[in-house]
């Protein structure tokens, strides 16, 4: 960074402070604007120049809260006298930005993290294409902070490899109240009450269930219902462990059946459709409910929408006591320039920190993944959140999802979404045509 530069990101958060005195707490909240985010920024950071260098980012946090999240990032990265290259792909879930990413990486032109999860963490760092960061996790004693489930995905051979940022439960049901009240629809605890919610809401004229279809979405759909038909002992064995039994047997056809049942209660515009577009319907009233993860809350607080008023947050039916958990998380790329790898440092340093843990979840819609954090800030859906993931983490109920890259490689990822976004979509295909291109896809490698 040039000094005058470095002058100007100086005098941008001294004119900040004169409006947000270190004195009155910064709130974090779903209208946050830029500035605040700024003076967040420099107060927690300082705007000192240091070793300036460039961070690029990729993600797809592109969606109104979600973006938010993302801003609270770069703030933190300018404040430190770092320029910030965002490099944001959106749609299908990840999956379009994962394709670029990965030209980018062969073409020897990486970006210094990207947001990448789950198994393929292990994948990319067995390409020797990204960077240890343990000296920053055993500074801040990362190992202590996290819980192992987390930390473990983290590492390739003992080595931190990536930074996690947060944990959002995958099984949850959002409902609109307004039209619940309307309608005279109750709030389903499990698959028979959510079946008898979703006829009232289309007897009276309103999408039951607000759904997008597009593959990963279907899966989302499928494992949530595999979770509440089956239980958490069949999840693992049939999603995680792929066992064959497990997944030709009874309780998938029971699964099957259920899941193709819900059919009927989407719009026929559904096909396509992304995520939080389906999550504005319910938010407008035009359908009943949505089964999304908890980055839809977002969505519902960017809106000015409140929990328990402008919507209600409520586990999935018959999954009250497990969690389908996605942990988002930044691989570091190996870099070329000691500027640009201090930078690099200073993100992992800055996603871990209590501060940005706290602003970030707080817009996203997720819960820190940081132990021990203070959640008197947060909502009751987020707070009832960080309890069931401590209860179904000493229950071997804690989950990971299947459809959003924290269970299976890739190449097993996609085969199940194709098989299950193939039944999903046809008039014919029977149950048993289905459990056989499930199983295929299962084995695949």
């Amino acid at each position: 960074m040039k000094p005058t530069q470095a002058l100007e990101r100086q005098h941008a958060c001294d004119r900040q402070g004169s409006r947000a005195p270190i004195g009155r707490p910064l709130k974090a909240s779903p209208h946050k604007s830029a500035a605040l985010l700024l003076a967040w920024a420099c107060l927690q950071f300082g705007a000192g120049p240091g070793l300036a260098g460039e961070i690029e980012v990729l993600h797809w946090w592109t969606s109104g809260g979600e973006a938010r999240a993302a801003q609270a990032l770069k703030a933190s990265m300018q404040a430190k006298g770092h320029s910030w290259k965002d490099f944001a792909v959106a749609g299908s879930g990840g999956d379009s930005a994962i394709t670029v990413l990965k030209s980018r990486v062969v073409s020897g032109n990486a970006p210094a993290a990207a947001q990448i999860k789950g198994p393929s963490l292990q994948a990319w760092a067995n390409e020797g294409v990204l960077a240890s960061i343990n000296d920053v996790a055993k500074a801040e004693r990362w190992d202590e902070l996290l819980p192992k489930v987390v930390s473990e995905q983290m590492k390739y051979r003992g080595d931190y490899i990536a930074v996690p940022v947060n944990v959002h439960r995958v099984n949850w049901l959002w409902v609109n109240p307004v039209v619940f009240a309307r309608t005279g629809a109750k709030v389903p605890s499990n698959w028979d009450e959510f079946f008898a919610a979703a006829e009232t809401l289309k007897k009276a004229g309103v999408i039951a269930l607000a759904h997008g279809g597009q593959s990963w979405q279907d899966l989302t759909l499928f494992e949530t219902v595999a979770l509440g038909v089956g239980g958490p002992e069949f999840y693992q064995q049939a999603l995680v462990q792929r066992d064959l039994e497990a997944l030709s047997g009874p309780t998938m056809e029971k699964v099957l059946s259920t899941y193709k049942r819900i059919k009927p209660y989407t719009d026929k515009n559904a096909p396509g459709r992304d995520w939080n577009l389906a999550t504005a319907m319910v938010i407008r009233g035009e359908a009943g409910m949505q089964l999304m993860g908890d980055w839809a809350k977002g969505e519902f607080l960017a809106a000015g929408s409140l929990p328990g008023k402008g919507f209600i947050c409520a586990p999935a039916p018959s999954t009250s006591k497990a969690f389908i958990f996605v942990i988002d998380s930044f691989a570091m790329f190996k870099l070329k320039t000691a500027a640009n790898t201090a930078a690099q440092k200073d993100l992992a340093s800055a996603v871990m920190s209590p501060e940005f843990q706290e602003v970030f979840n707080l817009n996203k819609g997720s819960i820190p993944v940081r132990m021990g954090m203070k959640m008197d800030k947060f909502d009751d859906c987020a707070k009832a959140s960080a309890q069931e993931f401590t209860a179904a983490a000493k229950s071997a109920s804690l989950l990971p999802s299947v459809a959003n890259g924290m269970a299976v490689t890739s190449p097993i990822e996609w085969a199940l979404k194709d098989a299950v976004s193939q039944f999903w979509n046809s008039d014919k295909m029977s149950s048993a045509e289905a459990i056989k291109r499930i199983v295929a896809a299962a084995k695949s490698r």
